[in-house]
């Protein structure tokens, strides 16, 4: 025998082996994409109904801005307030959309928002967004007695958002005025940080001892706190891809690190309320009956924490800050720690709120799904997922995710998002769609940045793992 021709059934045997081990991997990815285009579509789909439920039903034609109330049905019923955060948020939203389906009819519901924003909302006496409206017969009269860090920090977003898409000079030069505006009044030049709570003419009170003008959030008047901050970074963030201004890129700075370093914790969630030296406020010492009637003021959401996640990782980007080790690792701690302890393993869907009590032990407060929580976690566990492929199992916990949204947040009937998951509260089927404080930048928002990480555009997921 030929010994040349011994070794070629067995080269032969190897080579089966070979070509049946890459077409078996071909059919893999094949699934796999084939699964992930289809996940994509479902997705893209109900980007489109909601889109569709909401506008143009919420434009406010008679009044200016939009619709504040809606129940489970889409019928309008409520007191119809305008409220700075939702009508700031639909402006963002609107001029969003604009941008990303390419369609003029959604800069000009935005030029509608705007135009409500600029022209009855900005107190033209002492400045600033005026927080609460309500409509008193045919007028419309401000009710809120004080001013909010908050509020305006939504305005400014809308605003960066707007111009962003239709290069309106007056809506810059309002948001502009706005940032100035918050860095007259609200920022802390001492310790930094930005309050909140503050009067009608932009002025702490600090001093104050009695709320005799009716205040609002008077009881959180000498406190920072970390929903403010969060979103003064991420509507920074938004201005600042706009106007690279030096002070503004100071200022997304500070907050950025007081964010990372100061309000998030060691454990990886944030601390809620902070005295003005960045001292935590805690009721871990007071009785359960004084920490549960304050539950609001002092406990770990775990919807904030993911989202965060995901707003400090943008605002990093937008810095221009390469190789963010410190941001990279919070963040994905800020999302870890939600998982192993605010995530339900069984069905899917974040809890609302946990407590650390004294000595380390911990218990979920509050088993609510809320609507939110669940869109912010969405976007968090795929971009963890794309950041970190070789760590974690972050893609089936987002696809589970997405399944829980669809099958326990969508309403299928009327359309829309429940405000808490069926499992946790079956009534939310018949609560309203839509008020003062629901509306849809969580949500759109999440769905809109998961299909550009699922198509392959979205900026903020590279690899880390």
């Amino acid at each position: 025998m030929n010994p040349l021709r011994q070794p070629r059934p067995f080269f032969g045997v190897l080579g089966l082996v070979g070509l049946f081990l890459v077409l078996s991997c071909q059919e893999d990815r094949t699934a796999s994409d084939s699964h992930k285009n289809a996940l994509q579509g479902e997705i893209e789909t109900e980007l489109n109904h909601l889109v569709k439920v909401w506008y143009p039903k919420t434009i406010d034609t008679v009044n200016g801005g939009f619709w504040s109330d809606f129940n489970h049905r889409w019928e309008k019923d409520g007191e119809q307030k305008k409220f700075l955060v939702s009508q700031a948020r639909h402006v963002w939203t609107t001029a969003t959309l604009a941008q990303f389906f390419h369609d003029d009819s959604y800069t000009e519901m935005a030029a509608h928002g705007y135009r409500f924003l600029r022209d009855r909302m900005w107190d033209k006496e002492q400045g600033g967004f005026h927080s609460l409206l309500a409509l008193e017969g045919d007028s419309l009269t401000v009710v809120s007695k004080g001013k909010s860090a908050y509020g305006n920090s939504f305005a400014l977003y809308g605003l960066a958002a707007y111009y962003k898409v239709s290069k309106d000079s007056s809506a810059l030069d309002l948001a502009k005025k706005t940032f100035a505006w918050l860095e007259e009044h609200a920022h802390d030049s001492v310790y930094g940080g930005y309050f909140d709570v503050l009067q009608r003419d932009g002025s702490w009170m600090l001093d104050l001892d009695e709320n005799d003008k009716g205040y609002d959030n008077f009881i959180r008047k000498d406190w920072k706190d970390q929903n403010s901050s969060i979103h003064l970074l991420e509507s920074f963030t938004a201005l600042y891809e706009v106007w690279p201004d030096a002070l503004l890129h100071k200022r997304l700075e500070e907050l950025l690190v007081l964010i990372r370093d100061t309000i998030a914790t060691d454990k990886g969630y944030l601390t809620l309320h902070l005295e003005r030296d960045w001292t935590p406020v805690s009721f871990r010492d007071s009785s359960d009956t004084y920490r549960k009637k304050h539950f609001y003021l002092d406990h770990v959401s775990f919807g904030h924490d993911v989202e965060t996640a995901f707003l400090m990782l943008e605002a990093s980007h937008r810095l221009g800050i390469t190789n963010d080790s410190l941001t990279a690792r919070k963040a994905q701690q800020m999302v870890d720690h939600a998982l192993e302890w605010g995530w339900d393993e069984k069905n899917g869907g974040f809890y609302d709120g946990g407590y650390y009590r004294a000595g380390g032990k911990r218990s979920i407060e509050n088993r609510a799904k809320v609507w939110w929580t669940q869109a912010e976690g969405l976007n968090s566990l795929l971009l963890m997922a794309e950041r970190h492929p070789r760590e974690k199992p972050y893609y089936a916990l987002f696809e589970k995710q997405w399944t829980y949204i669809r099958t326990k947040l969508i309403d299928h009937d009327y359309g829309g998002w429940y405000p808490e998951g069926l499992d946790t509260d079956p009534s939310a089927k018949t609560k309203a769609k839509a008020q003062i404080w629901k509306a849809n930048y969580h949500n759109i928002r999440s769905l809109i940045n998961v299909i550009k990480m699922l198509n392959g555009t979205f900026d903020l997921n590279e690899d880390e793992g």
